[in-house]
């Protein structure tokens, strides 16, 4: 029996023969499938964005021939002009600011405090009412057009920005999310102290949830800016073409029998840009908000 062990030990210690060693890779170590899928995916997304910069950089004949041009044109800034020309793009852009911006800013604040409320307080019927917030997903926004054009009517407010702002000022999958975070992220330890000293709910809010929170709002208020820049269902019923959105106006853009296909790329740049280099300021933060899972100390 004791030979036996001695064998197993040495047979368990003696090194591996070179030809049959198993590499292995850290968890964290991306191995060159990952690496060919990403370049794939960013190929995929860069694509169309390179094709609209090269479609509003040429006329429309060039681009109606086969096959199509694949380099930029010298006829980017004259589209951009006539564009421009054709609707207010500069109002629209800066109305599409303004909302978004309105819509993100009410977002986090109502979401954070509505997802507070549902992760960390005790009050009766909190389960009932966060299951009523979730079933409200289920419901297609169609659905309430009609009724929500009559209450904006009645308000006096169609035609004005605040119809496309007061509709989504708070959503239920913003307190879902940061209701859904901040179970994870803010320990009961800290409120039960603040709760010690002394501290207000509005007083713990501000001064510990936010600053847990911030990761998961500035996730959340990427999102919301986008889709609030992107939408265009509501706009374009609430708003007329006096005073539109971006995509209102590029709804009304290359007006005509046979409507310029290079103008309207270029009057569509013009519209994504604000969105880019909102996501390049961002992106560190949405990265953060997604990666973190602890309180930092």
């Amino acid at each position: 029996m004791a030979t036996t062990t001695a064998v197993q030990q040495a047979s368990i210690a003696a090194p591996m023969p070179e030809g049959r060693k198993r590499r292995y890779r850290a968890p964290d170590q991306a191995g060159p499938f990952t690496y060919v899928l990403l370049a794939v995916t960013a190929f995929l997304f860069i694509v169309p964005f390179y094709y609209m910069i090269v479609a509003g950089s040429r006329p429309m004949a060039e681009m109606n021939r086969t096959p199509p041009p694949w380099l930029p044109g010298p006829d980017l800034w004259s589209n951009m002009v006539k564009a421009f020309q054709q609707q207010n793009i500069g109002l629209a852009v800066w109305n599409s600011f303004l909302v978004s911006a309105a819509i993100t800013v009410a977002t986090l604040l109502f979401c954070t405090l509505a997802g507070f409320a549902f992760a960390k307080l005790r009050f009766k019927g909190r389960s009932t009412f966060f299951g009523i917030t979730i079933a409200t997903l289920m419901i297609p926004p169609t659905l309430g057009v009609v009724p929500l054009y009559m209450v904006m009517a009645d308000l006096q407010l169609t035609g004005n920005l605040w119809s496309v702002i007061l509709p989504t000022m708070v959503t239920a999958f913003g307190v879902f999310f940061m209701r859904q975070y901040l179970v994870q992220t803010l320990p009961d330890e800290l409120l039960e102290a603040a709760r010690m000293d002394g501290a207000t709910s509005t007083r713990t809010f501000f001064s510990i949830v936010l600053p847990i929170a911030r990761p998961g709002m500035a996730v959340l208020g990427m999102l919301t800016f986008m889709t609030a820049w992107n939408e265009f269902f509501w706009p374009v019923i609430a708003l007329n073409s006096s005073n539109p959105t971006v995509q209102v106006a590029l709804n009304n853009l290359g007006s005509g029998y046979v409507p310029d296909q290079s103008v309207i790329m270029a009057g569509t740049l013009v519209g994504t840009l604000p969105v880019i280099v909102v996501f390049l300021i961002m992106g560190r933060q949405i990265v953060n908000g997604i990666m973190a899972g602890a309180v930092k100390g």
